[in-house]
């Protein structure tokens, strides 16, 4: 993105875009199927071929994609150019300690650094400001995405990353950043630390937040914006997708996230039927990348529970806040864990038993996760101190968050007469 206005498909006609959409995703369904074995044996399976695609209603007809199609593909395998062609890799952590592996073309990387300049500038950003990244860098996209999309902008970035806290309020002191991007819930540890550090937080440089990466209320959102005194924005995207920046809520309306359609086409299905449901109705959301290189992902199964809605700042339709998942994830801290990445570091631990259960609470504004496990029959109780301490490492350091550890006897645990409740979340994400 270049300049301070809008680009001009953002208050493009629904006709126009519709037609760029048409065009995109022809092009799009046609290089997946002749570059990637994995869509071709898909697309065969299902009796559709890319020509198939006359108009935006028959991508209908096209088989979805899910988290476990690309895990199946391990590492490269859902790749749809040569490798010597990728400019980067970034992956998610997963089950059974195989990631989700996505890479990126040196256009794949323009595209994506646009679209987040582009989602910065609706967020009421412009050139010449400066923005203080505290989302993770590395194989994470939050951190280099946003770092990405901050320069393309023509803004001066402040990589801090995650942690450090003091030091966090103390750059933002120095710095003078106008934005932070950051996870709204770690947001919340920066304004405990300004005021542990007796600053007014409303006296701070910051006018701008853009907060991603894990659900927020509206009573976090006037929270922050009344103790900082900024705008607190949404910004929406998925490392299969793309990363952030697949979505942004603009700063005039604060009324949901626009979808950046001339890059993403979205679908609401419902998550029995798989059918495509209407516009303002709730279900699953499902994208199909319009412009993706390295991996163009074709009616991706996000499991996040949204509706469409229709564009107000901008002609593109919005999508309202996730209200939750058609699966068994857990977002803690801005990372995702499946109970299965549990059991799969439980069962690591030989003296204990695959019976858990896992209580998330939020008791002081910050995620906490409470792990009960029962010991085996044999286990000394004495030695439960050391196997929790273990467990608890090993989370940490292969999952990524941190987990209080209490060991039950054997048989303690309640136990399921049908698929197992292992989680219970007594976060309010509603409110």
């Amino acid at each position: 993105m270049s300049g301070i206005g809008l680009d001009p498909i953002e208050t493009a006609s629904r006709d126009e875009l519709s037609a760029l959409q048409l065009e995109r995703l022809r092009a799009s369904l046609a290089h997946a199927y002749a570059g990637n074995p994995a869509y071709r044996a898909k697309f065969d399976a299902a009796g559709v071929h890319p020509d198939d695609l006359k108009s935006l209603s028959d991508l209908s007809k096209f088989p979805f994609t899910t988290k476990a199609d690309l895990r199946d593909a391990y590492p490269f395998g859902f790749f749809a150019v040569p490798q010597e062609k990728l400019s980067r890799i970034h992956a998610s952590s997963g089950t059974t300690g195989k990631a989700t592996v996505v890479g990126y073309t040196k256009a794949d990387i323009a595209t994506w650094s646009s679209l987040v300049a582009r989602s910065i500038h609706a967020a009421g950003g412009r050139p010449g400001m400066k923005v203080h990244v505290a989302y993770g860098y590395g194989l994470f996209t939050g951190g280099l995405g946003a770092h990405y999309g901050a320069e393309a902008l023509g803004c001066t970035v402040i990589p801090m990353s995650g942690g450090q806290t003091e030091k966090q309020v103390q750059l933002i002191t120095d710095f003078a950043p106008e934005i932070i991007m950051v996870t709204p819930s770690y947001m919340l540890a920066i304004l405990d630390e300004f005021r542990r550090q007796g600053i007014d937080p409303a006296t701070s440089s910051l006018k701008t937040g853009i907060f991603g990466a894990e659900p927020w209320t509206e009573a976090m959102r006037a929270e922050i914006e009344r103790s900082f005194a900024i705008d607190a924005v949404d910004i929406y995207g998925l490392s299969e997708v793309m990363g952030p920046g697949v979505a942004q809520e603009c700063v005039e309306t604060k009324d949901g996230l626009t979808i950046w359609e001339d890059h993403f086409y979205p679908e609401v299905i419902d998550p029995e039927t798989g059918d495509v449901l209407p516009d303002g109705e709730e279900g699953e959301l499902v994208f199909t990348s319009l412009t993706k290189e390295a991996m163009p992902i074709v009616r991706y199964r996000t499991r996040d529970l949204t509706r469409l809605l229709p564009g107000t700042a901008r002609s593109m339709r919005r999508m309202a806040k996730i209200t939750g998942r058609s699966d068994d994830m857990m977002i803690i801290r801005g990372v995702n864990v499946f109970p299965s990445q549990i059991e799969e570091h439980i069962l690591s631990v030989p003296a204990l038993a695959p019976h858990f259960l896992v209580e998330l609470t939020r008791p002081d504004r910050m995620d906490m996760v409470r792990l009960s496990v029962e010991a085996r029959e044999d286990t000394d109780a004495s030695s439960h101190a050391e196997h929790a301490y273990t467990l608890a490492h090993r989370i940490k350091t292969m999952v990524g968050i941190s987990v209080k550890i209490d060991i039950q006897p054997a048989g303690s645990l309640p136990r399921s007469q049908g698929k197992a409740s292992r989680v219970i979340d007594k976060r309010t994400l509603s409110s």
